[in-house]
């Protein structure tokens, strides 16, 4: 697919965008571009590819270099919620908005 500048007026009007000639004309470059890149990726043979839901699944059973999911700050609850006009058992209390 390739675009030209009539392409990109039509699509700055569809925009309400205001381009001068040399924005237009480097803007057509930059989707045409682009363009090339799709199609070159669309040339690729993917006949017996299963689509992946994540990148991760090609890995498979390579461990991710994740830190372990473990509490490092300590519990500072009370010291948070002195300053709180109202608390009760632990939970900041605050005034009904919604009737």
């Amino acid at each position: 697919m390739s675009l030209t500048l009539p392409d990109i007026e039509r699509i700055a009007h569809l925009a309400r965008l205001e381009f001068n000639a040399e924005q237009q004309t480097r803007l057509l470059g930059q989707l045409n571009g682009f363009f090339d890149i799709v199609d070159q990726m669309q040339a690729v043979n993917t006949d017996g590819i299963t689509p992946l839901a994540h990148p991760t699944e090609v890995m498979g059973e390579v461990a991710l270099r994740l830190r372990p999911d473990v509490a490092c700050e300590p519990n500072q609850r009370e010291a948070n919620q002195r300053s709180a006009p109202a608390v009760e058992q632990g939970l900041f209390l605050v005034p009904k908005v919604i009737e």
